[in-house]
């Protein structure tokens, strides 16, 4: 971290405090006669080091620490911290920006083109202003970063003490776009099918229903309904997203006997179709009981089991056994894990760090991509973990595990 010390103040407004708006561009006009010089006070330092921020050095932060790029301008308006952060984003170096008024060291433009600091003014606006909210603004080259601003004043609308400016690149940010625009495309793709096929029977049938034996259409209405679920599961896994990525994914704990709920699945995957000897059960003893989201416990065995017979070849081996592992506070507990392996190709080593998030597909039979990310989610809001890997066999594995979950009025 490296900071600076002030230099003589630039223009004032009547109150006597600076104004970058007044601060015409350097070399503009010709230099006005010299008034005779009148020092101000230079800004104290912290006795606790030379060169420190006193705000930061009492919390015993080092501004270098901070993830953020972090700018502060004293009451001159010129640079005292510059932080390595802000050094990264800006691509300059401290010496050059300490010392230097803050609209010359960040000479930021919004995205029509206009000086920033102008618009903003902070040392000679508003009195009663607190900062500016976080935005896109253009550094010298047309690189964006994301800005904002705090005014640190003696009092609420006394003159400006400290000017803080946080820097952040929009690399997450843009992320965060293309995500989501990749999620809007994946819906219309998955929805677009299902609702043509849904509007195409739909509009056969009114216009031509005399014409149809009742097999024909019994054929077609179950088609619709089929793909009506399709476009119902979607809509309930954007749902599971959102609430997943806001952090408000309910889980209603009672007792679960995850034993049955994984024979219920395999019951119904045979009712589907399946051969019953592609199936293996395992189940090991002394389970401990078990509080967790039914339906949610639900949603995780009938994403892995579907993805084992979709994905996979072979036995499909579901073992159930009790286990123990360390929580949020660093404690043991028990807990019991279910392992879903399958005898297929597995998952290419290089594709594993990918598996749980959006869009991942291991192959190209279907499915949005969002189940596992679901079903990460659903696991860890529960406290549990869910790992992946090669099976004995080759295959994939995927493990996970969740604590016993019981109400503390039960452990009390």
């Amino acid at each position: 971290m490296t900071v600076g010390t002030n230099s003589s103040p630039g223009a004032a407004t009547a109150s006597g405090t600076p104004s970058l708006a007044a601060v015409p561009p350097q070399g503009a006009g010709r230099a006005a006669p010299a008034a005779p010089e009148t020092r101000e006070p230079r800004e104290t330092r912290d006795p606790s080091g030379p060169g420190e921020v006193p705000e930061l050095t009492g919390l015993g932060i080092d501004p270098d620490d901070l993830p953020d790029g972090l700018v502060v301008a004293d009451h001159t308006g010129r640079v005292i911290c510059f932080n390595s952060a802000a050094a990264r984003i800006t691509a300059l170096a401290p010496g050059e920006a300490l010392g230097v008024r803050i609209d010359r060291a960040l000479p930021l433009e919004d995205l029509d083109g206009r000086r920033w600091w102008a618009l903003t003014d902070p040392y000679g606006g508003l009195a009663t202003r607190r900062g500016q909210p976080e935005r896109n603004l253009l550094l010298p080259g047309g690189r964006e970063v994301l800005v904002s601003a705090r005014y640190v004043r003696a009092h609420p609308t006394g003159p400006l003490r400290r000017l803080v400016v946080t820097l952040r690149g929009t690399e997450a940010r843009r992320r965060t776009e293309r995500s989501h625009a990749e999620l809007i495309a994946t819906v219309a793709h998955e929805l677009r099918s299902p609702l043509t096929s849904v509007k195409g029977f739909t509009a056969t049938l009114l216009a031509k229903w005399e014409r149809f034996t009742d097999d024909q259409k019994r054929l077609m209405l179950e088609t619709v309904d089929a793909d009506a679920n399709r476009v119902t599961r979607l809509i309930a896994e954007l749902l599971d997203i959102s609430r997943i990525d806001s952090g408000r994914l309910e889980v209603r704990r009672q007792p679960v006997d995850i034993a049955t709920a994984v024979g219920r699945h395999v019951q119904a995957l045979i009712a589907n179709g399946q051969a019953p000897e592609r199936f293996l059960v395992r189940v090991g003893c002394a389970l401990p009981d078990l509080w967790a989201d039914p339906d949610k416990i639900d949603q995780i065995l009938g994403n892995l089991l579907e993805n084992a017979v979709r994905h996979g070849e072979g036995t499909v081996t579901i073992d159930v056994s009790p286990t123990s592992l360390t929580n949020a506070a660093g404690k043991t507990e028990k807990g019991t894990a279910v392992t879903v392996t399958d005898e297929g190709p597995g998952i290419p080593e290089e594709s594993m760090g990918r598996v749980f998030t959006r869009f991942w597909r291991g192959s190209k039979r279907g499915g949005t991509g969002l189940g596992l990310y679901i079903v990460k989610g659903i696991v860890e809001a529960h406290g549990g973990t869910i790992t992946v890997g090669r099976g004995p066999g080759g295959g994939a594995e995927f493990r996970f595990i969740l604590p016993v979950g019981a109400p503390a009025y039960l452990t009390q």
